[in-house]
């Protein structure tokens, strides 16, 4: 399972149904796309040196995945369909959608609108 920004935020500050499906995955990965995003938000937060290490762990642990030749591609595909149908996401959130296009794998998020990306499952809690 790929891991959004604000689930990696609700796992972090131990939201129950978040940490459950967190728990119960088979493998966890993070978008490198997902790092910089949380790496900025613990940047201004009280909280920081708290979920700096925290963070350090979960890297440690888990996969980061990277954006390569294949996810721009699987990017340039959801951007058309997106485009197509009206329905644009950011676009940090489309390389998001891209990498679990390229690695299929579903993707724990509370953002809805990857609800309009095919071929993406969407675990939200």
């Amino acid at each position: 399972m790929i891991l959004d920004t604000n689930a990696l935020s609700a796992v972090a500050d131990n939201e129950l149904a978040a940490v459950r499906i967190f728990s119960e995955a088979e493998t966890i990965e993070l978008p490198v796309i997902v790092l910089g995003e949380y790496r900025f938000g613990i940047a201004h937060s009280r909280r920081r040196d708290e979920y700096e290490n925290w963070l350090e762990k979960l890297v440690a642990a888990t996969r980061i995945l990277s954006v390569d030749q294949d996810t721009a591609r699987h990017y340039a595909h959801i951007r058309s369909e997106l485009k197509k149908a009206g329905r644009p996401i950011p676009s940090n959130d489309l390389w998001i959608a891209a990498l679990c296009r390229q690695h299929r794998l579903p993707l724990m998020s509370l953002d809805e609108h990857f609800e309009g990306v095919r071929n993406l499952k969407r675990i939200g809690w």
